[in-house]
């Protein structure tokens, strides 16, 4: 699967009567090297319900469905390959929170003084949830930890040199720009020559691994060393269609406010990788895994004495699966960040707020780009599969949260439904999960593949509470 450029949503404008879930879906589908004809194997159901300036729930159920038919064509090399059917009501609940606690709730996953703030000349979004992230910001503005602090002393920034102080402080901020300016400014013109998902080759290997028809992605194994959001969205699909996920973190991290939503199906353990014997290990797992999923910037991996080159030594046969925010040419090649960052950059909350006539950014109704890329990051991951399966070549791909933004952007817009999504009981199932938490019961899923029910062998489950063995 050589790396290819995909077709952009302006090319495919006049698509006719299409809807823009099924123009999205064949943008993909052509990203992930799919005949043409496997598009018509999906079929959407279910009405539009995240009111945006943009078509979030087209992305939503597209970005679903192409996983969901990566998977079918997986299927296919064994059997008949099968329908597959997407419900956007469900698409569009997932793109948001997929569990409803019984008896207890989910601690707010904002820190207080993280948000928009007016500069001198316009707005800043501050990304304050990790711990240095906020110390960061609040030295850069030589504030109080409290948000009224906050806003007096980024009044008296513009917000491109709040911005850029941040960043080189080790923080994560983003000023509010227009999708214009986005696509005029180098970063832009960098993100926008990217492919969607970018594939590239490595040399021939061997794998016993073989899927079925009921249940996929049974017996491979995944290594998870991804955070908040789009890579342990990824990681769930696949554990949702019988992959053996491990989810590596370092010691200090947690995120409580998201770990019962994206840990299902996944076990979860610590390493430290200062240390030689966990350094050890973890070369071990490498070594073992079929797939490598990771959400690290591009010099990250490399920092830590892990880069391309080493991961291939370890485990020639692997498929390496990895995100960035703002993608992986342009000045900010290395830059942090997160959705909601990535949204006023691109200038998605700026077109949220003439939209809406607000007097403030407008953000997309959910953190639709990292939901997006983890799907995509899924649908790569299985295709990897496919390919090594198919002529023992393993492949590396990569994604990042600004080249999704850039195929919403593209998409067609009309008018938007105005009734905004609410969760009925209808759409939950019976059962009650066992997180560790408490019981929950989680949204019913929202992608079928006919003879592969997506389902999970386990609950959620908190990080580090198992060991970072594979199983025997």
């Amino acid at each position: 699967m050589s790396a290819m450029t995909n077709p952009g949503m302006e090319d495919r404008a006049d698509g006719g009567d299409k809807g823009a879930d099924r123009l999205v879906l064949e943008a993909i589908g052509a990203s992930l090297g799919l005949p043409p004809q496997a598009t018509d194997r999906v079929r959407f159901d279910g009405p539009d319900c995240l009111p945006s300036a943009f078509p979030v729930t087209a992305l939503a159920s597209a970005a679903i469905g192409a996983a969901g038919l990566a998977v079918s064509e997986l299927v296919a090399a064994v059997a008949e390959a099968p329908p597959v059917r997407v419900d956007r009501r469900l698409a569009a609940l997932w793109f948001g929170l997929s569990i409803r606690p019984v008896g207890w709730t989910l601690p707010s996953p904002w820190d207080p003084i993280a948000g928009d703030y007016p500069a001198t000349d316009g707005w800043i979004r501050l990304h304050t949830n990790a711990p240095r992230h906020r110390a960061a910001a609040l030295a850069v503005l030589g504030s109080a930890a409290e948000r009224p602090a906050v806003a007096e002393a980024v009044r008296g920034w513009s917000a491109d040199a709040l911005e850029q102080a941040v960043i080189e402080a080790g923080g994560c901020a983003a000023m509010m720009r227009s999708v214009p300016e986005w696509e005029a400014s180098p970063q832009g013109r960098a993100v926008s020559a990217e492919p969607l998902i970018a594939f590239a080759d490595a040399r021939k290997t061997s794998s016993a691994w073989r899927p079925t028809a009921d249940r996929p992605l049974a017996g491979l194994k995944v290594l998870d060393l991804t955070r908040v959001l789009a890579g342990p969205v990824a990681t769930r699909f696949l554990a949702g269609f019988g992959a053996d996920v491990l989810r590596i973190d370092p010691p200090d991290w947690n995120e409580p406010a998201i770990e019962p939503e994206v840990t299902l199906g996944k076990r979860c353990a610590r390493l430290d990788l200062r240390h030689a014997a966990d350094r050890a290990r973890f070369e071990r797992l490498i070594a073992e895994a079929d797939l490598l999923i990771h959400g690290y910037r591009p010099d990250a991996l490399d920092a830590l004495g892990y880069g391309e080159t080493v991961r291939r030594g370890l485990n020639p046969g692997l498929v390496d699966v990895c995100l960035d925010a703002y993608g992986w040419s342009g000045p900010w090649l290395n830059r942090r960040g997160f959705d909601s960052l990535v949204q006023m950059s691109t200038g998605i909350a700026a077109a949220g707020m003439a939209w809406r006539d607000a007097d403030k950014p407008v953000p997309l109704p959910v953190q639709a780009l990292d939901h997006a890329t983890g799907y995509l990051m899924a649908a790569a991951a299985v295709r990897g599969v496919a390919q090594r399966l198919a002529d023992g070549r393993p492949t590396s791909a990569k994604a990042s949260l600004a080249r999704t933004a850039a195929l919403l952007v593209a998409l067609p817009r009309g008018p938007s439904e105005e009734a905004a999504l609410r969760p009925a009981e209808a759409d939950y199932a019976a059962a009650v999960e066992a997180t560790d938490w408490g019981p929950a019961r989680r949204a019913l899923p929202p992608v079928a593949v006919a003879g592969a029910p997506l389902a999970w062998s386990q609950p959620a489950r908190r990080l580090g509470s198992e060991t970072a063995n594979w199983p025997q």
